[in-house]
């Protein structure tokens, strides 16, 4: 298949909108028209993934860290980042990248972790502001059902666990039309009144094109009424981190333990102990520090992340169990993540994930 029929299921599960100022996911590498035979998912794209996939005859890379994250001047090979890109090119083998967007959406890195540890009652720890905007329109009464289906369809109308979420008030419209109007009611030149419902819902800002292009699609009129207001309520379906319960209380040597054996871990760096039980679990795939006093806010028992500090492991202070168990390591099943995503929407798609260690840390 063409290589934007990818991209578009990718930036479905994760549009781009949602990744961060300094970051850079999407297409690196390509052309978005290149026909793709194969693809190895991993979680750096480096030159030894490139020649993994040279080796199995794969012609697209989807890394979850970007290769490049400030623009390159040179590509005269004198580092790994230039190393890479021309390997790539000169082997016509694209490279997307999945990063902050994916850390962003309530069903991407972060709630892999909590699906690997089976966490229960999982949310995002630190949803995402100034993401929703309201729409507001005016539809004739007989078309209220097939207008709102189509938005709903589009996209709009999801507040937290709840879809097809929207108020209507009905009221009158007035409207003239013009010697140009083609009017689907009334008369050219007579003022007409219309009976018509007045429906509110949001939306994410990333789907405003596709929920107004099946706004205007569904509508009966050939003018539409409607107003897009920005709001400041969170977002509970995108933002950073997750927090979710165990089964069962569990001790805290017994569930790093637990930890160490699910991801694997040669070892963990923790802050001191508190002597109580973890039941609610706060984590990050990453670097998440910045979301301690989220986690600790959110009265959670531990928190999980990597590349914390010396100093930030002060930072618990008493209040909360910090589990440092490495970037690479916290990250490690987004893989898995992104294999099972792109089989279930293709299943006859050639992907792999990636056999090659990426992981720059060793331990001794």
């Amino acid at each position: 298949m063409k290589l934007k029929e990818i991209i578009q299921s990718l930036e479905e599960l994760a549009p781009l909108s949602y990744q961060e100022h300094y970051d850079n996911s999407g297409l690196i590498v390509g052309n978005r028209e290149m026909e793709i035979t194969k693809a190895i998912i991993s979680l750096d794209a480096t030159e030894a993934v490139v020649e993994e996939a040279i080796a199995t005859g794969a012609n697209l890379i989807i890394s979850h860290h970007p290769i490049i994250f400030t623009g390159l001047k040179k590509l005269i090979g004198q580092n790994y980042v230039e190393r890479t890109v021309i390997l790539a090119i000169k082997n016509n083998i694209a490279i997307y990248a999945i990063h902050t967007n994916l850390d962003s959406v309530l069903t991407g890195v972060s709630a892999k972790m909590c699906e690997m540890l089976g966490l229960e009652s999982c949310k995002i720890l630190k949803p995402k502001s100034d993401d929703l905007q309201k729409l507001s329109f005016f539809v004739p009464l007989a078309q209220v059902e097939e207008t709102r289906k189509a938005i709903f369809e589009a996209g709009a109308g999801q507040i937290g666990n709840y879809d097809s979420c929207s108020f209507n008030t009905t009221g009158y419209g007035t409207f003239r039309a013009g010697n140009l109007a083609n009017p689907y009611v009334g008369e050219l030149g007579q003022l007409h009144t219309e009976q018509e419902v007045r429906i509110e819902t949001i939306f994410p800002k990333h789907l405003q094109a596709k929920v107004i292009r099946a706004l205007l699609a569904a509508h009966p009129y050939q003018e539409v009424a409607y107003d897009i207001y920005p709001l400041a309520n969170s977002n509970p379906q995108a933002g950073f981190g997750m927090v979710g319960f165990c089964k069962e209380e569990i001790e805290e040597t017994d569930f790093l333990e637990k930890l160490k054996q699910i991801f694997n871990l040669k070892t963990i760096k923790h802050s001191p102990f508190l002597n109580k039980k973890i039941k609610k679990v706060a984590l990050c795939g990453g670097s998440g520090s910045f979301l301690l006093n989220n986690a600790i806010s959110a009265n959670a028992d531990i928190f999980i992340s990597g590349d914390f500090t010396y100093h930030q492991f002060f930072d618990g202070d008493g209040k909360i169990l910090i589990a440092d168990i490495g970037h690479y390591e916290s990250e490690q099943f987004t893989k898995n993540l992104i294999f099972d995503y792109l089989t279930k929407k293709f299943p006859t798609f050639a992907a792999q994930i990636s056999k090659t260690n990426t992981n720059p840390i060793n331990y001794i």
